[in-house]
């Protein structure tokens, strides 16, 4: 399974705002976005960050590039997955951005963290793989999964005597979870009761420069 091994905090201060990949500890002073909020490299702090320090405006395609990564690395995604993703957005019926953010949030590691059984979506990749969750009763190890409407997570019946799920259900009860999930924390299970609506999703990220972005090449 491929993945991004570069450390995450770079990928924030890129962004110029907190991505929240490394759960809990964005919130603490210990965050690296709070001593270092320029971006990476040799250049970042008194260089320039994009074009429009030389122009005086960004272009459009430097800000349908930022959309675009900004929404890659918020849900961990690599470039071929993401485009694979916004291809099947195309062929389905409505608006391709929704279309494309709906299937983010489908992932199954989406999923796990929205119901507050991870820290973080990158804590939720590492728990599927290692299969402490089944989906609809069987097990997976896949943290890419595209979960539909009606179908249900819960961590695996063998997964519940470990120390982390014996404390999870404290921990998720402090968070809350979106609208379209159920939860139960009895039994440490969760269910997709229909697709998110635009206003229940990241609303600092723009789709339609997503789609316009991808429409140009």
């Amino acid at each position: 399974m491929s993945k991004n091994i570069s450390p995450v905090c770079k990928l924030c201060r890129r962004e110029g705002e907190k991505l929240f990949l490394k759960g809990a500890r964005c919130y603490t002073p210990k965050c690296a976005f709070e001593k270092r909020s320029y971006a990476p490299g040799q250049h970042g702090k008194t260089g320039s960050r994009n074009s429009a320090s030389r122009t005086g405006r960004e272009s459009d395609f430097a800000r349908q590039l930022r959309a675009k990564q900004k929404a890659r690395r918020i849900y961990g995604i690599l470039e071929r997955q993401f485009r694979r993703y916004y291809d099947t957005a195309i062929g389905r019926r409505g608006l391709t951005g929704l279309n494309l953010l709906q299937i983010l949030e489908s992932r199954l590691d989406n999923i796990v963290f929205r119901l507050g059984y991870a820290a973080s979506r990158a804590q939720a990749r590492v728990l599927v793989t290692h299969g402490h969750f089944i989906v609809n009763g069987r097990r997976t190890d896949i943290p890419s999964m595209i979960l539909k409407e009606g179908d249900e997570v819960a961590v695996r019946e063998g997964s519940h005597s470990l120390n982390y799920f014996k404390e999870v259900s404290d921990f998720a009860e402090k968070r809350t979870f979106p609208a379209w999930l159920g939860r139960d924390l009895k039994k440490l299970s969760g269910r997709v009761d229909r697709m998110p609506e635009r206003v229940e999703i990241d609303g600092s990220l723009n789709e339609q420069l997503i789609v316009e972005y991808y429409s140009r090449r």
